[in-house]
């Protein structure tokens, strides 16, 4: 892991899992902090309120930060599964 000059880590490339989850009819991708699988449902926030809401997971992916379907930096990470 590489470390700036003053102390603090420059960047994490490690890979993570991202889900894309179909969630009232449009896809969204989150972290996923667990094992999912496609058809899975899980719960997700969602909304201005962030409000955990159930979807389905329709594809799973591990990515670097460089090849993650969204920012690391913005993305959800799923709640928990059904």
């Amino acid at each position: 892991m590489i470390h700036s000059l003053s102390g603090g880590v420059i960047a994490d490339n490690m890979p993570k899992t991202f889900a894309k989850v179909e969630i009232m009819g449009a896809p969204y991708w989150f972290i996923a902090p667990f094992p999912v699988e496609v058809g899975e449902k899980v719960l997700a926030p969602f909304g201005r309120e962030e409000r955990p809401t159930e979807g389905t997971v329709l594809k799973v992916e591990t990515c670097t930060p460089q090849t993650a379907p969204v920012p690391v930096s913005r993305a959800k990470f799923l709640e928990r599964r059904m």
